[in-house]
């Protein structure tokens, strides 16, 4: 648990010059012909590039697009601050926990084949979760005669994947607070070179930290998702998301491990005084490992993440390939949370906000403190990326930096600004 443009005219030319060859299968609109204000859109432009020239962030990548086309694509500042290297289009950046919705989407693949089925426990997949305990609270520490503040009891259900999807499971991580996350921790769960088979060995020897099912609790529970889908599909995680979503939709610059040596060149890097995540350096995705983390070990750029959620929007089609059904997206965007409330550690989808497979989901206008439509879905990445679909508005934003310390900011700034910039959603 990483070369200022010029003039935003002339951005746009290079914009205009460029797009063609880089979005491929997505088209280019100018922003006044999807309903974005021009003058608005430099708003954003300015506001990164004095974040840049401040220190604030290294460089970034901002990609707008409505109705299948980009209206807006700037990349600013540096891709390596220490080598003094200009952003580029293609900039390879870690996006932790934006590997989750990839994840989600190869297990709903095995869902719509019959292969996976939601309620299931997780246990008929991984036996090693067939005993698996909750570590509940003593009212008394002399209940049990021995002064421990905690016991170990049977769960009132079994987790199931639909927990898994949702963060409901009773997992945790072990940068959390709660008791187990702390047991995470002393236990090593993270040493060392494991794999996925591995790594659920280990968690599962462990409790749960809730309940399953009676709070929302962020966790490792799409990184254990990994490995149900390994064990079903018979096939790595990685070989089965590159063989049924990464391939199909183009992405060919999203994995788990860079090995091309060709590509190190373009990978982002953040500022020495922000590139840290939870007190770890950001990883070197050229040393290739053996653990495929599907909640949070891929790497990816703006346009190979842009198809991807373009994907969804289209109801799970793109460039002549079905992923999902409209069916299948709808069921994973809408809240799977109803009265689930959160644990005592932070809920970070925000009020206003549910959860549904994979990603947080907008569920009303009058509680949520920024800028939006009911419907959208969204979640970023611990080194600060981030991304949100709007299917009322057809639009996509996908948002690259390396500036772990400046994600929530970024994650409230933006909304912000580019609705103030649709001012013509009619278009």
């Amino acid at each position: 648990m990483r070369h200022l443009l010029g003039a935003t005219t002339c951005a746009m030319l290079v914009l205009w010059l460029v797009a063609p060859v880089l979005a491929q299968e997505l088209g280019n609109a100018k922003p006044e012909e999807v309903g974005f204000s021009q003058e608005r859109l430099d708003r954003i432009t300015d506001t990164l590039k004095a974040d840049v020239k401040h220190q604030v962030i290294p460089g970034a990548t901002l990609l707008i697009a409505r109705h299948d086309k980009i209206a807006y694509f700037e990349k600013l500042g540096s891709l390596d601050p220490d080598k003094n290297l200009p952003m580029r289009d293609d900039a390879i950046f870690r996006i932790f926990s934006m590997s989750k919705p990839i994840t989600s989407v190869a297990a709903m693949i095995l869902f719509e084949q019959g292969k996976l089925f939601l309620g299931n426990p997780i246990a008929k997949y991984l036996p090693q979760f067939t005993d698996v305990k909750v570590l509940m609270p003593n009212k008394d520490p002399n209940d049990r005669g021995d002064g421990s503040p905690y016991h170990l009891v049977a769960p009132n259900r079994a987790p199931t994947v639909q927990d898994l999807l949702r963060h409901t499971a009773g997992l945790t991580y072990g940068f959390w607070s709660d008791p187990v996350a702390k047991m995470y921790v002393a236990a090593g769960l993270f040493g060392g070179n494991y794999n996925n088979a591995e790594f659920v060995d280990r968690i599962a020897k462990l409790p749960l930290a809730f309940q399953p099912g009676t709070v929302w609790n962020y966790s490792n529970g799409v990184d254990v998702l990994g490995r149900v889908i390994e064990v079903v599909s018979g096939k790595s995680l990685y070989q089965f998301e590159k063989e049924n979503i990464l391939d199909p939709l183009g992405m060919n610059d999203t994995s788990f491990y860079l090995t091309d040596p060709a590509k190190k060149g373009r990978i982002a890097e953040g500022l020495s005084s922000d590139n840290k995540v939870f007190g770890f350096p950001l990883f070197d995705p050229t040393i290739q490992g053996k653990w495929e983390a599907g909640g949070q070990g891929m790497v990816s750029t703006t346009l190979d993440y842009a198809r991807f959620l373009q994907m969804l929007l289209n109801g799970g089609v793109f460039n002549g390939h079905r992923i999902l059904s409209p069916a299948t997206v709808a069921l994973m965007t809408h809240d799977h949370l109803g009265r689930i409330g959160p644990s005592t550690n932070l809920y970070i989808p925000g009020p206003g906000t549910g959860f549904g497979l994979g990603f947080a989901v907008r569920r009303s206008e009058g509680q949520a403190t920024i800028a939006g439509s009911v419907g959208n879905y969204f979640w970023g990445g611990a080194a600060g990326t981030a991304f949100w679909n709007d299917p009322k508005l057809q639009m996509l934003v996908v948002f690259m930096i390396q500036a772990p310390k400046q994600g929530f900011h970024y994650q409230t700034l933006l909304p912000n600004m580019v609705y103030a910039a649709l001012t013509d959603p009619s278009k």
